[in-house]
């Protein structure tokens, strides 16, 4: 599989991992790379994907002719549930070889790819595989998005001890600063999950998500 597929994961739902897509997405074009995002699967939505729409708006293009296609996000499934169980209600099954397929085809044109996933990393696709076992058998490194909301400390320690103990690389974390909480506890919650992270994985990195007002602030000095 291509080198350069970055598998972006929340801790959960609404960690606001589509964000942190659509900013380094951005960060890669400022920094003179060709850059596409993908989306695994999309639930409350029938047609084009809401995310991928949102990456588009971040990165201050319109839609490209691979989302039209439905390159970027096959399966749009109306239910607003996990995919395999909002596949299942339509009688619909997601097949992984697509995705790969696809992957692969976006690869070949694009030096990176920014792969968003449905929930965090334990999310079943569909009967036969979870997220973090699709990750796993493909190698991709995950940029895992989290916050300071109450429970990040518990979701996001452990979303780091399962891609340990299966050997996946955590590149990066992206700590959303929202919803805006008492500074206190986003500022332990930070000290806490910023030092198990780097003890674990000393060489990636661990940046803020900056609450949005202004969709030209992005990252500047950010590798990976």
């Amino acid at each position: 599989m291509p080198k350069k597929v970055y598998f972006i994961s929340g801790i959960d739902t609404d960690s606001g991992k589509t964000f942190a897509t659509g900013i380094l997405a951005k960060t890669l074009m400022n920094q003179g790379k060709t850059v596409i995002t993908q989306k695994l699967a999309q639930t409350g939505c029938t047609d084009i994907s809401i995310d991928i729409i949102k990456h588009r708006e971040l990165m201050g293009i319109d839609l490209l002719e691979e989302d039209l296609l439905k390159i970027t996000c096959p399966y749009c499934f109306e239910i607003p549930a996990s995919p395999h169980l909002a596949a299942k209600i339509e009688d619909k099954v997601i097949d992984c070889a697509i995705i790969d397929k696809n992957t692969k085809t976006l690869s070949l044109k694009y030096d990176y790819v920014l792969l968003e996933g449905a929930g965090g990393l334990l999310v079943p696709i569909n009967d036969d595989i979870y997220t973090i076992d699709f990750i796993k058998e493909r190698n991709y490194p995950v940029i895992l998005v989290t916050s300071a909301k109450i429970g990040s400390i518990n979701h996001t320690l452990l979303s780091i001890e399962a891609c340990k103990n299966r050997g996946i690389t955590i590149a990066g974390i992206i700590f959303n600063l929202y919803p805006k909480v008492d500074i206190a506890i986003e500022q332990n919650s930070k000290q806490i999950i910023k030092l198990k992270f780097l003890e674990i994985y000393p060489h990636s990195f661990f940046v803020d998500l900056p609450i949005l007002t202004d969709t030209n602030t992005f990252y500047t000095d950010l590798s990976f």
